[in-house]
């Protein structure tokens, strides 16, 4: 009963409040940032819409993984960034408008990509038994989630500025303290297997993590953005909305096993984005 709440009720809504909370620091000018930095945000959404399913999957196959830890793997890989990437591009003093408008543009690209992805994973990794997601329903249900929030924060912003600018930060502050309790809760929940997962999908996402941040800082050198814009690009890349993830696995497929590779990315993605900040710090003095 308490897990049918917590997938069915708290933690769409907890997806909601994090989404609205982002919307509060969008406007209308950052999806046409993808007009100004037309080169910048065709290498970032290429290297999130594209390369991590493809290195999500390689990865699986040469780790050797099946069932539903794969699902989860290819679950975590087709979400976009989320808020959290924002805030870590803002600590490491990267290229916010750029940040802000590549997660914009993913979050609405990816709920036509996201069931297309999870149900290849479903038929390719021996999940038949598990439910397969329906397209159009699901399109519906990550809009509900991800899209609807994000217009009324939006609309919030521009009809109450100076009450959206007062609310940004305890927001964000709130939306931190409950996609930390949703991780909690998700270990908790299997926390007599959360070792042995950890042992069977931590150097996978150990792995996906380093591989995505490296790549995506390597594409944006090569083709010449500037300093910000690189590590901007890196974090996108890296960085993706874990309670989205969770939410599909628990919620859509009302699996509980495929919410653990997704839940220990988002902590390894922590220990990261600690060190990045650190590092971009450290330079910047």
């Amino acid at each position: 009963m308490q897990d049918s709440i917590l997938t069915a009720v708290f933690l769409p809504l907890a997806l909601a409040f994090i989404m609205l909370g982002m919307g509060l620091s969008l406007t209308a000018k950052d999806f046409k940032n993808i007009l100004i930095y037309p080169k910048a945000m065709i290498i970032g959404l290429f290297n999130q819409l594209i390369l991590l399913p493809v290195f999500g999957f390689a990865l699986i196959q040469l780790f050797g993984l099946s069932g539903a830890m794969a699902v989860g793997i290819m679950i975590l890989a087709a979400c976009p960034g989320g808020a959290t990437s924002n805030l870590i591009t803002h600590l490491s003093k990267g290229d916010i408008a750029l940040s802000i408008s590549l997660t914009a543009v993913s979050s609405f690209i990816t709920i036509l990509t996201i069931p297309l992805i999870v149900n290849f994973a479903i038929n390719f990794f021996g999940e038949e038994g598990s439910v397969t997601l329906p397209v159009m329903e699901t399109i519906i249900q990550i809009m509900g989630v991800t899209v609807i929030p994000v217009s009324i924060g939006m609309a919030l912003k521009k009809r109450f500025p100076k009450m959206a600018l007062k609310a940004d930060k305890p927001v964000r502050i709130a939306s931190a303290v409950i996609f930390a309790a949703v991780l909690i809760a998700v270990i908790l929940k299997d926390r007599d297997s959360i070792v042995e997962f950890f042992i069977l999908s931590g150097p996978v996402m150990l792995s996906l993590n380093i591989l995505t941040l490296v790549v995506g800082f390597f594409l944006a050198t090569v083709f010449i953005l500037p300093k910000r814009q690189r590590l901007t690009i890196s974090i996108e890349s890296g960085i993706q909305n874990g309670t989205l993830g969770i939410m599909i696995a628990a919620t859509l497929l009302k699996n509980s096993e495929m919410t653990i590779p997704i839940a220990i990315y988002s902590l390894i993605m922590f220990m990261t984005s600690a060190l990045i900040i650190f590092l971009a710090n450290k330079k910047a003095h």
